[in-house]
C-alpha cells in the first residue's frame, strides 16, 4: 500500500486490522458500504464482478466496494470461491464517535463456518471437520455450525478416510506440520486450513470441551478416554472462537460415531454404487431416487442414514415395522407429512438464536413449528406402534415460549426488527401510547393548521416538513402582513415565507422522540424474547431430530407404496435370498413403457458362496451386481426394497470394485487403482461381508487379467471366513472354476440372436457364457463394416486354436495359459513381417523369475509386488 494512502487515519486503522487477518479477504465497513483495499480489492473485483478503482492512479492503492445491504449476495460468492472472509463492522454510532469510528472484525466466514442461508444447501450438512494426526491412530470431529450437530471418533487412516468421504466436510482443519501427510493420505479435493500444533493438545482440548458443556467429565458423551477424538473436537472449539464465533450455546452435546453400529462401506464403494452422486453427467444417484422427504431436516438425515446404515437388527426392525405401519395407515402418514412440512427448518432456525441472527419472521415460524409439533406429538402418542409412541414422548412442544411468541409478535412481521411494527398492540402500554402519538401526528398537525388559520385569518396557510428545520407553516407573500409576532421566520422563498412556532416545535420533538423510543422499546423487547428462547434451544433441537426421523420413515413408506417395494427380512444367518430383485435407480429412469427385468439372486456360504457372472457387454451384469448391494444397503437403512421377497443377512461390510477408472492426476494407472481397491477388499473381509467385483483385471493385459481374476476367486473361496461374492467378468475362461471349486457357481445374462443382431434379455440363468459379444456391441456402436469383419475373422481363429489347446491341456493349469500361443499362431492377412526380438534377454529374465515362484505359497500382496518387479524390468 502506498505511503500516501496509509497516512490517513482510516487506512492506518484498516492496515492494523488486516495484519490480524492476513489470509482473509477483509470487508471493511465505511458508512453504507463495505470496502476492500489492495490485494483484497483485486480478489473482490475478479470474483464479484465489481469495479476496481485506483486512488491517485497508483497500482498499490486498489479499491473495490459494494453497498452493505448486498452483503448476503457478495459474501456467498466469495466463500463459494474458496476464500475466508473477515467482516469488519463499525462498533459505534458514527454520529457519537469522537474522531475515527471504532471498527473491529465481528465475524469470520469460511466454507466450514457458515450460518448464512445463501451459503448453505438445505438438504445437506455443512460440516467443519478436524483431523488430529498421531503415530498410532487419528482423531476426527465434525461440526455443523448451522445445526449444532457435533460428532467425534478415532481410528486408523482407512476409517478416517471413509468418514471424510461419507460426510464430505466443507472444510478440514489439522496440524500445520501435517500438510504433506494429509494430501498424500486423503487427496487434494478438500478445502483445508492448518493450525499451530499446540492447539492439538489433549489437556487443552479436554478443558475446552468441559468448559463449553459445563460438565465435570466427558463420560456422558461416550468420548472419555478417546484422546485423539477429544483433541480433534477441542481444536474445532478453539477454531470457532479464533474466528470470532463466541456464541455457541446451540452446540449442546457431542456424539460419538460408533464404528461398530454401522455397516462399513469404503470410499470406493460409496463412489462405485453412486449413492450420493452419479459418475456421469446426466446420471442419477440412489439418494436422488429415495429422497422424497418433505423437510430439510429429513433430507439431511436421510443422506446420513445412507452413508452410515445400521447394523443392529433390533433398531433396523423398529424402522421397518414403522414403515409397514405407515403403509397400512396412510391417513396418519399424510397428516404427519403435512405437519412436518409446515414446521420449516427447525434445526437451522434455532441455531440462529445465540448469534441473534434470527429475524422476526423466523421467530414466528419457530412458534408455528412448535404448534405443529404439538399436533404431531398427539397423533404419534395415540398410534398403535411402540417406536412411534417413544418418538412422541421425546417431542416437546415448548408451549410457554410458543404462546409468548404468538402473544407478542404480529402474525406477519417485517423481516428486520429495525423496520418497526413487530410487537403486537396491547403488549406494552408505553409502546402503545407512543404509537398513538406517532400515528396521530397528521391529525394533530391538521388541528394546528386549522387553529392558526382561524386565529390569523390566513386561509391558504399550510404545514410542511423538511430535513433542515422540521415542521413549518408556509404563508404566501399576499398574507405576509397577517403573520403574528410569536411566529419565528425560518426561510424566505420567491413567493412565500416559512415560519415555526413554539407549539409546532414542541410537537415535532414529541413525534420524532416517539419514533426513536418506539424503535428502542421494540428492540429491547425482541432481545428479551431471544434471551428467553435460548433456554429452549436443546429441546427444539431434539424436536428437529425426531421430526427428521419421522420424515425419513414416512418417505420410506411413500416410496414403498409408489414403487412397489416390499419389507425385507433381516436375519442373523449368512444366506442372501432375493426374489424378483430390481435396481432401484435404473427402474425409475427407464424409457416410458419399458419394464425393468427382475432377477433372483441367491448367495450362501454352503454351496453358492461365489457367483461367476458372465454375459454380453451391455447386457446388465453391472446392474445386477449393484442392485444386490443397493438392496442390502436399503434394508440396513430400514427401508423397504425393490423385490417381491428379500431375506437379507446382517451384513458388516459391502465392498465393490466396479469398472476401471484412472487416477492419472494422482499418478496412478487404471491397473494400479484397480489393484489398490482390490487389496483393500481382500485385507478386510469377514463372513458377513458382501463383495462385488466387476471386470477385475481389465486394466492390464488379457493374460495378466485372467490370471489375477482366477487367483482372486480362488483366494476368496479358500479364505476363512468365506465372504459372499458376486464376480462379473468378460473372461469366460473363469467359468472353468465351477468344476474346480465347490462353492463357485456360474451364471450368465441371457441374450437372443436374431440374424446377425443380438437382443439382451437381461435375465439371469445358470451356467457360464461362452463368449462376450464385444464385436456385436462394436457393430451397434457404429464401427466400420471392414473392421467388424476382420474382428470376426480373428475371433474365429482364436476360438478354434483355443479349443484345440484346451483338449490337449492336461496339466491342471488355467486354460488361460494357452492363450498366448493362440495369439502367436494367429495368421496376419496379406503380409508376414519378420521381427527381430530385441528384448529376448529381458523376457528370459522374466521367465526365470516366474519359474522360481512357488505359486501355492504366494500371498495376494506378494503377487502384486512380483507383478510390479516384472513391470519395472520392462521399463
Amino acid at each position: 500500500m502506498a505511503k500516501a494512502a496509509s497516512d490517513t487515519p482510516l487506512m492506518q486503522q484498516h492496515k492494523a486490522i488486516k495484519q490480524k487477518y492476513p489470509d482473509a479477504v477483509l470487508l471493511f465497513r465505511v458508512g453504507d458500504f463495505y470496502e476492500t483495499f489492495g490485494e483484497d480489492a483485486i480478489i473482490a473485483s475478479n470474483v464479484l464482478g465489481i469495479t476496481l478503482t485506483r486512488r491517485n492512479g497508483e497500482h498499490s492503492s486498489e479499491l473495490a466496494g459494494f453497498p452493505h445491504h448486498a452483503m448476503d449476495t457478495y459474501l456467498h460468492k466469495l466463500v463459494k470461491a474458496g476464500y475466508r472472509v473477515a467482516i469488519c463492522d463499525q462498533l459505534e454510532d458514527p454520529k457519537q464517535a469522537k474522531g475515527i469510528v471504532k471498527r473491529g472484525v465481528t465475524e469470520m466466514v469460511t466454507p466450514g463456518i457458515a450460518t448464512n442461508d445463501k451459503l448453505l444447501e438445505h438438504n445437506s450438512n455443512n460440516f467443519l471437520a478436524s483431523v488430529h494426526f498421531t503415530d498410532k491412530q487419528l482423531g476426527i470431529a465434525f461440526l455443523d455450525m448451522s445445526t449444532g450437530e457435533f460428532f467425534a471418533d478415532e481410528g486408523d487412516t482407512e476409517y478416517i478416510d471413509k468418514l471424510l468421504q461419507s460426510l464430505k466436510p466443507a472444510e478440514v482443519i489439522f496440524q500445520r506440520s501435517q500438510q504433506k501427510h494429509f494430501k498424500e493420505t486423503f487427496g487434494t479435493k478438500f478445502y483445508t486450513y492448518t493450525l499451530e500444533s499446540w492447539i492439538f493438545d489433549e489437556a487443552f482440548a479436554t478443558e475446552s470441551l468441559l468448559k463449553h458443556f459445563q460438565t465435570h467429565s466427558l463420560k456422558g458423551f461416550g468420548i472419555e478416554g478417546m484422546q485423539q477424538a477429544v483433541t480433534a473436537a477441542g481444536a474445532i472449539l478453539y477454531y470457532l472462537k479464533d474466528t470470532e464465533h463466541p456464541n455457541l450455546q446451540h452446540i449442546t452435546a457431542i456424539q460419538r460415531i460408533e464404528r461398530d453400529d454401522y455397516l462399513w462401506m469404503d470410499r470406493f464403494t460409496i463412489r462405485n454404487l453412486e449413492l450420493l452422486h452419479s459418475g456421469t453427467e446426466y446420471g442419477h444417484s440412489l439418494l436422488k431416487v429415495m429422497d422424497n422427504t418433505v423437510s430439510p431436516m429429513g433430507a439431511r438425515l436421510l443422506r446420513r442414514w445412507m452413508v452410515l446404515p445400521l447394523k443392529d437388527v433390533k433398531k433396523i426392525n423398529e424402522r421397518l415395522h414403522l414403515v409397514a405401519y405407515f403403509i397400512k395407515d396412510t391417513d396418519t402418514r399424510k397428516n404427519l407429512q403435512t405437519l412436518i412440512k409446515q414446521c420449516g427448518d427447525v434445526e437451522r432456525l434455532v441455531s440462529k438464536i445465540p448469534v441473534k441472527k434470527i429475524n422476526p419472521r423466523e421467530v414466528v415460524q419457530l412458534a408455528k413449528g412448535l404448534q405443529q409439533t404439538e399436533q404431531i406429538k398427539t397423533i404419534c402418542s395415540h398410534a398403535s406402534n411402540a417406536y412411534l409412541n417413544r418418538l412422541a414422548d421425546a417431542l416437546n412442544p415448548c408451549q410457554y415460549i410458543a404462546a409468548k411468541i404468538t402473544a407478542e409478535i404480529i402474525e406477519h412481521p417485517p423481516i428486520a426488527i429495525s423496520k418497526g411494527g413487530v410487537i403486537k398492540e396491547g403488549v406494552d402500554a408505553t409502546l402503545d401510547e407512543l404509537r398513538k402519538i406517532a400515528s396521530g401526528g397528521k391529525e394533530y398537525l391538521l388541528h394546528i393548521q386549522q387553529q392558526e388559520a382561524e386565529r390569523t385569518g390566513i386561509n391558504s396557510l399550510k404545514i410542511g416538513f423538511n430535513n433542515v428545520f422540521g415542521y413549518y407553516l408556509e404563508v404566501t407573500n399576499l398574507h405576509k402582513s397577517k403573520v403574528p409576532a410569536d411566529w419565528i421566520r425560518k426561510q424566505t422563498l420567491s413567493n412565500a415565507e416559512r415560519y415555526i412556532t413554539p407549539e409546532l416545535k414542541e410537537y415535532e420533538e414529541k413525534i420524532t422522540g416517539a419514533e426513536d423510543k418506539i424503535q428502542a422499546i421494540e428492540a429491547e423487547m425482541y432481545d428479551k424474547l431471544l434471551l428467553e428462547l435460548q433456554d429452549y434451544i436443546a429441546p427444539v433441537q431434539v424436536n428437529g431430530n425426531i421430526l427428521a426421523i419421522l420424515d425419513c420413515i414416512c418417505c420410506f413408506a411413500a416410496n414403498a407404496m409408489q414403487y412397489s417395494y416390499t419389507m425385507p427380512e433381516l436375519h442373523d444367518g449368512l444366506a442372501l435370498e432375493l426374489k424378483d430383485s430390481r435396481h432401484p435407480v435404473i427402474e425409475r429412469n427407464l424409457p416410458a413403457g419399458e419394464v425393468y427385468v427382475s432377477n433372483d439372486i441367491i448367495l450362501n456360504p454352503a454351496d453358492q458362496q461365489i457367483i461367476i457372472l458372465t454375459g454380453p457387454n451391455m447386457s446388465g451384469k453391472s446392474a445386477l451386481l449393484r442392485q444386490t448391494a443397493l438392496i442390502t444397503l436399503m434394508a440396513h437403512m430400514g427401508s423397504f426394497v425393490p423385490a417381491t421377497n428379500a431375506k437379507v443377512p446382517l451384513t458388516d461390510k459391502i465392498f465393490t470394485r466396479v469398472g476401471a477408472s484412472d487416477n492419472l492426476s494422482g499418478g496412478e494407472s487404471t491397473f494400479m487403482v484397480e489393484m489398490n481397491e482390490t487389496a483393500s477388499i481382500i485385507n478386510n473381509v469377514s463372513q458377513r461381508s458382501l463383495i462385488l467385483l466387476d471386470e477385475i483385471g481389465r486394466g492390464t493385459s488379457t493374460y495378466d487379467g485372467i490370471s489375477i481374476a482366477w487367483s482372486i476367486v480362488e483366494f476368496l473361496h479358500d479364505c476363512s471366513p468365506a465372504p459372499k461374492t458376486l464376480f462379473a467378468t468378460h473372461y469366460h475362461e473363469i467359468n472353468e472354476l465351477e468344476n474346480k471349486l465347490s462353492r463357485v457357481k456360474n451364471y450368465h445374462v441371457t441374450n437372443k440372436e436374431v440374424g446377425n443382431k443380438i437382443i439382451f434379455l437381461r435375465k439371469l440363468a445358470a451356467g457360464g457364457s461362452t463368449h462376450s459379444f464385444g464385436i456385436h456391441v462394436a457393430k451397434m456402436a457404429g464401427m466400420p463394416p471392414q473392421l467388424i469383419a476382420r474382428a470376426n475373422e480373428i475371433l474365429l481363429q482364436l476360438e478354434e486354436k483355443h479349443v484345440d489347446d484346451a483338449t490337449e491341456n492336461t496339466s491342471g493349469k488355467p486354460v488361460a495359459d494357452n492363450l498366448s500361443g493362440n495369439i502367436k499362431k494367429l495368421s496376419v492377412p496379406q503380409m508376414q513381417l519378420s521381427i527381430f526380438d530385441a528384448h529376448t534377454a529381458t523376457f528370459e529374465e522374466m521367465r526365470t523369475m516366474l519359474n522360481n515362484i512357488d505359486i501355492n505359497r504366494l500371498t495376494p500382496v506378494e503377487a502384486l509386488m512380483k507383478l510390479n518387479e516384472i513391470k519395472n524390468i520392462l521399463k
